[in-house]
C-alpha cells in the first residue's frame, strides 16, 4: 500500500489545521479545576522553553552582521511596530458596525504583535528576494517585540485589554525575556544540542504553541466567553483583516520602492514587514490577557492563516516577474584578470 502523504498543494497550512482541532477540542473537553491549574501550570513553562529556543537559535554573529543593512531593519520595525498599530486605532471606528469591542481589542492587540521569521524566510526565498535581510529583520522583531509588544499593548489597550499593569510587564519580562536571554547566553552549548535536534525540537515548540491555545480556549469556554461571537461578526471581522493585510503589503511594496531599495530588498520588507507572528503573539497574549486570551487570540489565528495564502501566491508570482528572469537570464561577471607576470628578456640588469 502507498504511504499516506499531505498534499504539497493543500490551500490551508496543515499547522492551522492543527490550532483549529485544538480549539474544536477545548470546546468539547476544555480543561476544568485542577486539570485547568495543571495545563497552566504547563503552558507557562511551555512558553518560557520556547522563548529559550528562540534565543538559543539566534546567532549572534548574523545580528551584529544585520545591523549593516540598517535602513531595511528600520522601515521593517517601522511597518510593524508604528503603521500596523495606526491602521488598528484607524478601525476602533468600525465597533460597534461591523466589531465587537472584545474584537476590536483582539484586533488592535494583532497590530501590535511583532513579524514572523520562518515564513518571512521561506516566501523571500521562493520569491528570489534578499533571505539574509529577511531573516535579520524577522529575528530583530521578535527580539525587541518581547518588550515592545507588551508596552504598546498596555499604552494603547489599557485596562480595557485585560487588566494591564506594572506586575503584567514583570511577567513578561520573567516569562519571555529571561528566557530568551538565557538561550543567547547558552548558545554556544545548546546551539550545537539544538542543530542536532532540530525536527524533534521544532515539533517541541510547535506543540508548545498548541498548549498555549487549548490553555487559552479551554478558560474561554468556561467562562462563556465565546457566546459573545457570532457568525456575521465573524464575517465582519475577516472583512476587516482582508483589507488590513491589502494595505500593508501595498505599503510595504511600493513604500519600499519609493524609499530607493533595490528588488531584493523590497521582498524582504514586503514579507517581513506584512505579517505577524503567531508563535510569539499567542504566548504574550495568554499573559497579557488572562481569562479573556481566547477572543484576543482569534483576529490573531485568522490573520495569520490568511498571511500565508496570500503571501504563498504573491511569492510564486514575484519569482516569475521580469526583474527577475532578468537577474537570471544575466550572465555571470567575468572573474577578474590576474596580472601576467613580466617576461624576462636576458638582458635586464641585475
Amino acid at each position: 500500500m502507498k504511504r499516506l502523504s499531505w498534499p504539497r498543494r493543500m490551500p490551508i497550512d496543515p499547522y492551522v489545521l492543527l490550532l483549529l482541532g485544538t480549539v474544536g477540542l477545548a470546546a468539547l473537553l476544555p480543561a476544568r479545576d485542577t486539570a485547568a491549574d495543571v495545563a497552566s501550570g504547563a503552558s507557562t513553562a511551555a512558553i518560557a522553553f520556547l522563548f529559550f529556543l528562540y534565543g538559543a537559535r539566534l546567532s549572534t554573529r548574523e545580528a551584529v552582521d544585520g545591523l549593516r543593512h540598517w535602513r531595511l531593519h528600520v522601515t521593517v520595525l517601522v511597518c510593524t511596530f508604528v503603521v500596523f498599530p495606526v491602521l488598528g486605532l484607524a478601525a476602533r471606528g468600525l465597533v460597534p458596525v461591523l466589531l465587537t469591542h472584545p474584537l476590536y481589542q483582539g484586533l488592535l492587540f494583532l497590530t501590535l504583535v511583532p513579524s514572523t521569521i520562518q515564513s518571512s524566510i521561506a516566501f523571500t526565498s521562493i520569491a528570489r528576494g534578499n533571505v539574509p535581510a529577511a531573516i535579520c529583520a524577522g529575528s530583530f522583531s521578535s527580539l525587541i517585540g518581547i518588550v515592545l509588544t507588551p508596552l504598546l499593548a498596555a499604552a494603547l489597550l489599557g485596562s480595557g485589554g485585560g487588566g494591564f499593569s506594572a506586575d503584567s510587564i514583570v511577567k513578561i519580562v520573567l516569562q519571555l525575556l529571561v528566557p530568551f536571554l538565557a538561550g543567547q547566553l547558552l548558545r554556544p552549548w545548546a546551539g550545537k544540542f539544538i542543530a542536532r535536534h532540530k525536527k524533534i525540537l521544532g515539533l517541541v515548540d510547535r506543540g508548545s504553541i498548541l498548549l498555549v491555545v487549548y490553555t487559552a480556549f479551554s478558560e474561554g469556554m468556561v467562562r462563556g466567553i465565546w457566546h459573545q461571537v457570532s457568525a456575521v461578526r465573524l464575517a465582519g471581522l475577516l472583512a476587516v483583516e482582508a483589507v488590513l493585510l491589502a494595505v500593508m503589503l501595498l505599503l510595504t511594496w511600493y513604500g519600499a520602492r519609493a524609499l530607493g531599495f533595490g528588488r531584493g530588498d523590497r521582498i524582504a520588507i514586503q514579507f517581513a514587514g506584512s505579517k505577524k507572528s503567531l508563535a510569539s503573539g499567542l504566548p504574550m497574549a495568554s499573559v497579557l490577557f488572562g481569562a479573556h486570551a481566547s477572543l484576543a487570540v482569534l483576529p490573531l489565528m485568522l490573520f495569520h492563516q490568511m498571511q500565508l495564502m496570500v503571501c504563498a501566491v504573491i511569492a510564486k508570482r514575484r519569482a516569475h516577474d521580469p526583474e527577475a528572469q532578468e537577474a537570471d537570464a544575466a550572465p555571470p561577471a567575468a572573474p577578474a584578470a590576474t596580472p601576467r607576470p613580466p617576461v624576462r628578456t636576458g638582458t635586464s640588469g641585475r
